[in-house]
C-alpha cells in the first residue's frame, strides 16, 4: 500500500545518513546482541539451535506453542496477544528442577515444579547457561511429557554468542553498475519486478544507500520515487522498507503506528522494548529530525497508565548492559517481584517496570530463573496473572527477549501468518529488520517450534513478486 507523502520531510539523501562512522556497521558494534560472553545463548549463527533432541523428544506434531500461547496469538475477546498460559512455556524459560546455586538460595524440590510432580511442557534449553561473575546455571532440559534424556551435550566452554543475518554485503559490488540494473528494469513499459528482486535482496542497507545515491547522480532522478511509481501494494511496502536506513525505518514505524486515529500498540512494544540503547536513542533522535516531533510527547498523546510509563522508560534507553551477572541481586529482584505480585494483594506496578526496564538481560535471565524457584511458577504466568492489556505485553516481551530473542521474533511472525488473512505489516517490518541481524536463528527457531520452515509458510500466505522478495530475503 502507499505511504501519501512519504517521507514526510523528504527520503534522508546519502551521503550523510547515516551518521559519519556507522555508515556500514548497525547495530553499532558493541551493542548487539546479548549477552556476549562464554557459553552464551543461543549457541555460535549457522549451527543448530537448541541441540536437537532424541528420539522422541520435542514437539510433537501439535507444535509448539499452543495456539494462543504467545503473545501474538489472537486471544478470545480481542487485544494483543497474551503469554505462554499455565502448563505451557517459552523457549527458553527455565525448566523444572535445577537452580544456580547462591548464597541464600532456597531449597526445594526445584523451580517451576507443579504441585502433582509433572513436568511443564518446555522446550529444549542447553545443559548449562555460563554467565561472567557466576558458575553455569545449571537447567535440565525438558520435553513435553516429562522425557528427559539421559545425557546431552553441553556447549564448548569457548562458545559465545553470535548472531548471522541473511542478507550480507555483496562483494565486488559496484552501485553504478546496480543502479543500471535498476534503471533498465523500470524502463519503458512494463516492469522488471525480477531484476529488481536480485538486486536488493542481495545487496546490504548499507549498499543500497550507495544505489539510492548512485542512481541519482547518474539519472537526476530519485529511485524511491521511481519504485513507488512502478510497484504497488505489499511489493511497494516491502522495497520501500529495504531501503530505508534501518533507523530511519524504525522511527518511520513508529510514527506511523502512532500517526492518526487509535495507536498499533504491539509495533510500539515490539520496537521499544527489543532494541539495544543505542538503537533506541538513534531511534529518538532521527524521530525528531524527520519528523520534527518528540516521541515522548507522541506517547503520552497516545498511551495512558503504566502502559505509557513502560514505553517512557524504554524511550531512555538506559538499561544496564554489563554482561556479567550477579546472582545475590538476581536473587532480591525475584524476591522484590514476588513481593510486588504473587506475594500481596494487588500489584505493586512500579516495582516490575524498575526491574525490567533497567537491568540488563543475561541479569534478568538469571532473575527469571531464580523467580521461578521462589514463585513455584514462571515470571511470564505471573504477569499474566498481575496484568493486563497492553503493559502485560510489553513486560512479557521484555522477558521473552532476555530469555530468547530469535525465539519472540520466530513467534511473531507464525502469528502474523497464522489463521485467516495475514499481518503484512508485522511480516515485512520483522524480515527487514532482523535480515542483517539474527534471521538465521529466526528460521531456525521457527522450524523447531512449529515443524514447518519460515519459508513454507511464507509461500502458503503470499503470492507474486511479495512472495518471491520475501523468500529471496529469508535465502530460500
Amino acid at each position: 500500500m502507499s505511504y501519501p507523502g512519504y517521507p514526510p520531510s523528504g527520503y534522508p539523501a546519502f551521503p550523510g545518513y547515516p551518521p559519519t562512522g556507522q555508515e556500514s556497521v548497525y547495530p553499532p558494534a558493541g551493542q548487539y546482541p546479548y549477552p556476549s560472553v562464554p557459553g552464551g545463548f543461543p549457541p555460535v549463527g549457522g549451527g543448530a539451535y537448541p541441540a536437537a533432541p532424541p528420539s522422541g523428544g520435542f514437539p510433537g506434531a501439535a507444535g509448539y506453542p499452543a495456539p494462543g500461547s504467545y503473545p501474538g496469538a489472537p486471544q478470545p475477546g480481542g487485544g494483543y496477544p497474551g503469554a505462554p498460559q499455565p502448563g505451557g512455556g517459552y523457549p527458553g524459560a527455565p525448566q523444572p528442577g535445577g537452580m544456580p546455586s547462591y548464597p541464600g538460595a532456597p531449597t526445594g524440590p526445584g523451580f517451576g515444579v507443579p504441585t502433582n510432580g509433572s513436568s511443564f511442557g518446555g522446550y529444549p534449553q542447553p545443559s548449562s547457561q555460563s554467565y561472567v561473575g557466576g558458575g553455569p546455571a545449571q537447567i535440565p532440559v525438558g520435553y513435553p511429557g516429562g522425557q528427559v534424556p539421559s545425557s546431552m551435550p553441553s556447549q564448548p566452554a569457548a562458545m559465545t554468542q553470535s548472531t548471522q543475518g541473511t542478507i550480507r554485503a555483496a562483494p565486488n559490488f559496484d552501485a553504478g553498475r546496480d543502479a543500471e540494473i535498476l534503471r533498465k528494469a523500470m524502463k519503458g513499459f512494463g516492469t522488471d519486478e525480477q531484476a529488481i528482486i536480485n538486486v536488493v535482496s542481495n545487496r546490504s542497507n548499507d549498499q543500497r544507500q550507495k544505489i539510492k545515491a548512485a542512481f541519482k547522480t547518474m539519472y537526476g532522478k530519485d529511485l524511491i520515487k521511481d519504485l513507488k511509481s512502478e510497484l504497488s501494494g505489499n511489493m511497494e511496502e516491502l522495497i520501500l522498507a529495504l531501503f530505508m536506513p534501518p533507523t530511519y525505518y524504525d522511527a518511520w514505524s513508529l510514527r506511523h503506528a502512532m500517526k492518526g486515529a487509535g495507536t498499533q500498540e504491539r509495533v510500539l512494544i515490539e520496537i521499544l522494548c527489543t532494541r539495544t540503547n543505542q538503537e533506541i536513542r538513534d531511534i529518538v533522535r532521527t524521530y525528531k529530525t524527520e519528523f520534527g516531533r518528540d516521541i515522548e510527547q507522541d506517547i503520552r498523546a497516545d498511551t495512558s497508565g503504566h502502559f505509557e510509563r513502560l514505553l517512557i522508560s524504554m524511550c531512555q534507553g538506559n538499561r544496564d548492559e554489563n554482561q556479567s551477572v550477579n546472582y545475590q541481586k538476581a536473587q532480591e529482584d525475584a524476591q522484590r517481584l514476588y513481593q510486588a505480585g504473587e506475594g500481596k494483594l494487588g500489584t505493586d506496578e512500579s516495582c516490575f517496570n524498575m526491574i525490567l526496564a533497567t537491568r540488563s538481560f543475561p541479569q534478568l535471565k538469571a532473575t527469571v530463573e531464580t523467580y521461578s524457584k521462589i514463585a513455584n511458577r514462571d515470571l511470564l504466568s505471573s504477569i499474566g496473572r498481575e496484568f493486563s492489556g497492553n503493559v502485560e505485553n510489553g513486560l512479557k516481551t521484555i522477558v521473552q527477549c532476555a530469555l530468547n530473542r530469535p525465539a519472540f521474533f520466530a513467534e511473531r511472525l507464525y502469528y502474523s501468518m497464522k489463521g485467516a488473512g495475514t499481518d503484512d505489516s508485522t511480516l515485512v517490518r520483522i524480515i527487514v529488520t532482523r535480515s542483517e541481524i539474527d534471521l538465521v536463528q529466526i528460521k531456525q527457531l521457527f522450524t523447531q517450534m512449529y515443524q514447518k520452515t519460515l519459508a513454507t509458510m511464507i509461500s502458503s500466505d503470499t503470492s507474486g513478486d511479495y512472495r518471491k522478495l520475501l523468500l529471496a530475503i529469508v535465502g530460500q
